[in-house]
């Protein structure tokens, strides 16, 4: 039996702010147990809802040298759907309302997290064969392990995989601070190691000193290698690329199901969607206090408000898109240039737009389960989740064809009846507004079409099934 211990700075329903959280709580879950001993490491953050805190049982606690300082370290222990989840104690590190905050005062707290996470293993008695590492605050965890522990016989065979969500996040601080923290060696800090530009970078160490890369879909790990997308280090992936691959994310297809999801005012199937979706489109309808009429077409986004997700394009062409047979839901939080656009557009035209700007996983799925199209015009999109869950609730996605976006949806082509959505290839607001109309066009004149692009979308299968087997096959060549 393979032991595979996973490293996060987040996981759903501990701790989320995106979607590393949701990765990180539902692939555990479909490594097949009889082949894979799977368990995860968190930090023990304050903002841990409190009914999760009080599961957790004391595991152990040490003292452990950070460089100059030593600090406490504890270890707790909780089972939750079939996974041991093992959560770092640290009040100095993990205390506040959210799990990142200022830079600096996170370069450290995840320095910590990582060399605890590495001396917590002998002592809780479990010996990982491989420690998947998510992210930038992961990345010292590689680092670590070759440098200090290797020597030990308990580590001497671990291998370490550094999975990269978004490579824009690489944890970057100036070197003589970093070197402070982390207690490393001047050696490392060069630039074929964790120096890049100047200064230290997290995900570059630990893209370096793993054994393997992965990343979340085939076409962003091909785009990390070009300058556009490589974010300053496409010549390191370009260099690693014999160990790098993308194998793309699954939704909890449990969670996201349209016929037994109790957050929705109608289930339905890919059979009944055709007379029940609209019983939930004119509910959240009512809800939000647009007009209520099903035959207007509905867009749906959730996102968080960046510029990352496109939303300068839709800056550029929102008067047009709220056209007055369109009505647009909008779910999430930004930069506030873009929530206060939206908050001006459902001032403007109250009956058409309606802007929410909190996060609420309740509203998501009622958006998820209503709205006709699910807008996604990404620039650049290393997965994405919502494109999969707005498939599975047979909402068809309008996306930019960039990274997971372009491997996950099938383009609608007229002529030989096939496709799962509606894409754009060039980042430009009229090009992304001329699909918006072509899809309008296709539900309103064409709506036996429409309902067969709903069809083939809800028979996709982007559960966790396939990623799992991927991932195992990869942890048995390591």
């Amino acid at each position: 039996m393979k032991k595979v211990l996973f490293v996060a700075s987040e996981c759903v329903p501990f701790i989320k702010t995106g979607g590393l959280a949701d990765v990180v709580g539902s692939l555990p879950k479909y490594i097949n147990k009889e082949q894979f001993d799977v368990r995860v490491m968190l930090p023990k953050y304050m903002a841990i809802p409190d009914q999760y805190k009080q599961q957790m049982q004391y595991k152990t606690h040490f003292y452990m040298d950070l460089a100059w300082r030593t600090q406490y370290v504890g270890v707790l222990e909780l089972e939750y759907q079939g996974v041991t989840f093992y959560f770092i104690d640290n009040e100095f590190y993990f205390a506040g309302f959210a799990p990142y905050g200022n830079i600096y005062e996170d370069i450290e707290k995840f320095a910590f997290f990582c060399k605890a996470a590495l001396s917590s293993l002998p002592l809780i008695g479990f010996q990982p064969d491989i420690i998947h590492c998510h992210d930038w605050q992961t990345g010292l965890l590689p680092v670590y392990l070759k440098d200090r522990f290797i020597q030990g016989d308990f580590f001497k065979n671990m291998k370490t995989i550094m999975t990269i969500h978004n490579l824009k996040f690489q944890g970057i601080w100036d070197k003589k601070t970093v070197r402070d923290i982390t207690g490393l060696n001047v050696s490392y800090f060069t630039p074929d190691k964790l120096e890049a530009y100047g200064d230290a970078n997290y995900l570059k160490g630990g893209i370096v000193y793993a054994d393997y890369i992965t990343t979340v879909s085939d076409s962003y790990a091909e785009e990390i290698k070009q300058p556009f997308y490589g974010e300053g280090l496409d010549g390191l992936m370009r260099a690693r690329s014999n160990c790098l691959r993308g194998i793309v994310n699954g939704i909890d297809y449990e969670e996201y199901n349209p016929e037994t999801d109790p957050l929705i005012v109608q289930n339905y199937s890919a059979d009944t969607f055709r007379k029940d979706k609209q019983k939930n489109k004119k509910a959240l309808q009512k809800e939000l206090g647009l007009e209520e009429d099903e035959k207007k077409f509905m867009i749906g986004i959730v996102s968080r408000l960046t510029d990352q997700k496109g939303f300068d394009l839709i800056d550029y062409v929102i008067e047009e898109i709220c056209a007055e047979d369109t009505q647009l839901v909008v779910l999430g939080t930004g930069e506030e240039k873009y929530e206060n656009l939206f908050r001006h557009f459902a001032w403007k035209y109250p009956e058409r737009v309606s802007a929410n700007i909190f996060y609420s996983n309740e509203r998501s799925h009622k958006i998820y389960a209503s709205a006709d199209a699910f807008l996604m015009p990404s620039l650049f999109e290393p997965c994405g989740l919502s494109q999969l869950m707005s498939l599975r609730y047979g909402t068809v996605p309008i996306v930019r064809e960039t990274g997971g976006l372009r491997d996950t949806v099938i383009p609608y082509n007229e002529y030989e009846g096939m496709g799962t959505g509606f894409s754009f290839r060039n980042y430009n607001a009229h090009e992304m507004l001329n699909t918006i109309r072509y899809a309008k066009n296709v539900y309103y004149e064409k709506r036996r079409e429409w309902n067969q692009i709903v069809d083939r979308g809800m028979a996709m299968d982007y559960s966790w099934g396939s990623s799992a087997r991927k991932y195992e096959e990869l942890y048995n060549t390591l």
